[in-house]
């Protein structure tokens, strides 16, 4: 259950972390004090992420017994969630690279595990 309870808050914080960086590059002017403004408007919202990141590594050191693997995991499911916010702000299509870059970091992934 612990996993379950990990993935879905690293999900969560990561989404909204990714979800806000995407909307200030393509919708916030990138003059200084516009970004700032929007910045601070945003304080409440990344901490609730990053609480929610924070929580969903824990959960997932707790379950899995080992922190890299956590943290590989989280990175593999940040490449993923970037991928979808490239698609819906740019329209970006992933190419073949891309693929093979999360496959990359599937292999690292297994091989963390490995004992």
């Amino acid at each position: 259950m612990l996993y379950l309870y990990s993935v879905a808050l690293l999900f969560a914080g990561l989404t909204v972390i990714n979800l806000v960086f995407s909307y200030q590059s393509k919708h916030i002017d990138p003059a200084f004090w516009t970004t700032l403004k929007f910045q601070l408007m945003l304080l409440p919202v990344f901490l609730a992420a990053n609480l929610s990141i924070g929580y969903g590594v824990k959960f997932g050191v707790k379950a899995a017994h080992q922190l890299s693997y956590v943290l590989v995991a989280a990175k593999c499911i940040e490449v993923l969630i970037s991928i979808g916010m490239g698609y819906l702000f740019l329209r970006e299509v992933p190419n073949w690279k891309t693929w093979l870059g999360v496959g990359v970091i599937a292999v690292g992934l297994w091989l963390v595990k490995q004992k």
